[in-house]
């Protein structure tokens, strides 16, 4: 079975890309989503994310308030490290269940969906890392319409992510997502044809 490992910046259109990989017949994992999961009540990582940042924690709804959370690892590098020494070892775990399964259902390929890759080292753990890119003026238009979301924040964001050049020149293929979704779609069947699926 093919592991890949799809990555980009923020705003660089990973969700459309695993959703065609979907349309592929490429099962996708959702790195973001097992962090979710794992911040709701009785998940992976609620308890101790509570007792770790207490002003997020939200005690009348008994939840853990993200946006309180947000607000304090992203003006804190120390904070955001701390957080993702929890998030991290979750998320590798869910992508390690998650391929069992797969494997399991007799799937050719899979790919697992990480915005950090190759901060976190995944890349180690999959066959073809895979990078989307787009032109910065896009990348920006597409962040800045986001719900609640700032230049500052954007920003921020940015800057604790490896540079998007950086980031294409680790990857096996580099997929252009600012020329249209049908160009997309076209680079991301020739990939797979590439690699065997």
């Amino acid at each position: 079975m093919i592991v890949f490992g799809l990555t980009g910046s923020i705003g660089m259109g990973k969700s459309t890309a695993a959703s065609m990989l979907k349309k592929l017949g490429v099962p996708v994992h959702d790195s973001d989503q097992a962090v979710h999961a794992a911040l709701k009540p009785r998940g992976a990582a609620f308890e101790e994310v509570a007792v770790t940042f207490p002003a997020a924690w939200d005690k009348k709804n008994r939840v853990i308030d993200r946006k309180a959370l947000g607000d304090i690892v992203f003006h804190d590098k120390a904070q955001m490290r701390k957080l993702e020494s929890i998030l991290h070892p979750i998320a590798a775990a869910s992508q390690k269940k998650f391929i069992m399964q797969m494997r399991g259902k007799g799937k050719k390929a899979v790919a697992l969906e990480i915005p950090l890759l190759f901060e976190t080292g995944a890349e180690s753990r999959v066959d073809y890392t895979i990078c989307v890119t787009a032109p910065h003026a896009i990348q920006r238009r597409r962040v800045l319409a986001r719900k609640n979301m700032t230049e500052e924040k954007f920003r921020s964001i940015l800057s604790s992510q490896m540079p998007d050049a950086q980031k294409q020149s680790l990857s096996d293929f580099i997929v252009q997502t600012g020329m249209g979704y049908g160009t997309t779609y076209r680079e991301l069947r020739k990939i797979l044809k590439k690699a065997g699926v």
